[in-house]
């Protein structure tokens, strides 16, 4: 009978700690090898203590995840935390009534927490005009170049060097489809390498107004001769077959990793599926650039995503996401994190301790995202920050899709992008002035 009322103590003892745990819900869009980063992410923590338990749950694509997060705090149902990717950055800064700046989350729960430890290009780019950081810098990438040495190899290239500009990229693709390759090369995120990054890299403005830091007056300017001259570039390399477009955001991602295509452009933070995945010796090198630019290659942008606060929530709670993303900070899981998936140390500490560690000199080319970002940057630099940016994105995919369909020349395609990507913008600006 002692006994049995022994067990019932401690069962009753332990209902009660799990009722007094207090659960974080944590949404995200993380899929394949990233999807159980997350997962790790989230068991790390409540392993580390008893008080929170951070339920991470996949809400779709981040188009969708977002979408489906606005009409559950309309409901009165968000989630704690909502992973955003970058792109819809303004919009939900100007959404103050649904969330609650992180500056303000950590401030309020006496967590430490210092926006300059974190590499200024990432934080800056999550940060107000008044200073205060409003989201936390979380999977954080850049666009890099990724290619098959094999295959290299195979065509007679030299399997130890990228090509470094657009015209190298041309040839090597040239050599890979002779050689029997009918993906010589492909591209995830059009809008955001050839056209957002690739104009930072070579300190050309995306948009007016300092590419829409300056205020939401900003306008599309992706209609240079150089924006021209890329995307004439690469209708003639896909009529050659030596562009090959596989389709929306991280579509290409498999095509590289299962090895039908030789090269590809992309995020950084691919580095996790690439490096699981792929059964033949790859490289990652620094995103290629026209040698004849004046400024290139200057910096790469932001790219990823960043965990924001929904507001309506309870003190107890936001002191339990507070001191998760106090977690998350720390140089050994930030250096984890950065090692395991190709996204940037997002403070100058996690970089410092990678370094030390030898993980770049064990694995040459993990470093190329992170040295693209740290470069000093300038006014058209910076990033890219603009209202309705996820429409405008799909506006330049359905644009520059008419391109590789042959039905519409670079010309004509990139200015009705803009046309109608300016639209969106104003409908921005009348909106929130």
């Amino acid at each position: 009978m002692k006994l049995k009322f022994a067990a019932l103590a401690i069962a009753s003892a332990l209902s009660v700690n799990a009722q007094a745990q207090t659960e974080i819900q944590w949404w995200h869009s993380m899929t394949g090898g990233l999807n159980e980063w997350v997962n790790d992410l989230a068991k790390g923590y409540n392993d580390s203590q008893k008080d929170f338990k951070i339920v991470p749950t996949f809400k779709g694509n981040y188009d969708e995840s977002m979408t489906t997060a606005m009409a559950a705090f309309r409901a009165g149902n968000a989630p704690h935390i909502l992973q955003v990717f970058e792109v819809g950055t303004a919009t939900m800064m100007a959404a103050k009534g649904a969330i609650k700046p992180v500056g303000e989350v950590m401030k309020q729960a006496g967590a430490s927490f210092d926006p300059k430890a974190y590499v200024p290009a990432v934080s800056g780019y999550y940060t107000a005009p008044n200073g205060e950081m409003m989201s936390y810098p979380f999977n954080s990438s850049t666009t890099i170049f990724y290619y098959n040495k094999d295959a290299f190899k195979a065509a007679g290239l030299d399997p130890n060097h990228a090509p470094s500009t657009w015209p190298e990229v041309t040839l090597a693709a040239a050599k890979l489809k002779a050689s029997g390759h009918k993906c010589p090369y492909t591209s995830s995120w059009v809008s955001w390498v050839h056209l957002e990054s690739f104009s930072t890299w070579h300190n050309t403005l995306f948009a007016t107004q300092n590419n829409g830091f300056g205020g939401t007056s900003t306008r599309l300017a992706f209609n240079s001769p150089l924006h021209l001259r890329h995307f004439e570039n690469l209708a003639n390399m896909s009529k050659q077959g030596l562009f090959v477009y596989k389709g929306r955001a991280s579509v290409a991602v498999p095509s590289f990793v299962s090895g039908e295509c030789a090269m590809f452009t992309g995020s950084s933070g691919s580095y996790a599926d690439v490096s699981k995945g792929a059964k033949f010796a790859y490289g990652l090198a620094p995103l290629p650039y026209y040698p004849d630019v004046e400024g290139a290659p200057q910096n790469t942008v932001i790219g990823g995503a960043s965990l924001w606060v929904m507001a309506g929530k309870k003190p107890a709670e936001y002191k339990g996401v507070a001191e998760f993303f106090k977690y998350l900070s720390s140089p050994e899981i930030q250096s984890a994190s950065h090692k395991r998936t190709g996204y940037l140390p997002i403070t100058m500490a996690a970089y410092q301790l990678t370094e030390k560690s030898g993980f770049y000199k064990e694995k040459p080319g993990t470093d190329v995202a992170v040295t693209q970002m740290i470069r000093k940057t300038t006014d058209k630099s910076r990033g890219i920050r603009l209202g309705n940016f996820v429409q405008i994105r799909n506006i330049i995919d359905e644009e520059t899709e008419t391109i590789w369909a042959g039905k519409k020349g670079p010309k004509e395609a990139l200015e009705t992008a803009m046309k109608r990507g300016n639209e969106q913008l104003e409908k921005f600006e009348k909106a929130n002035k």
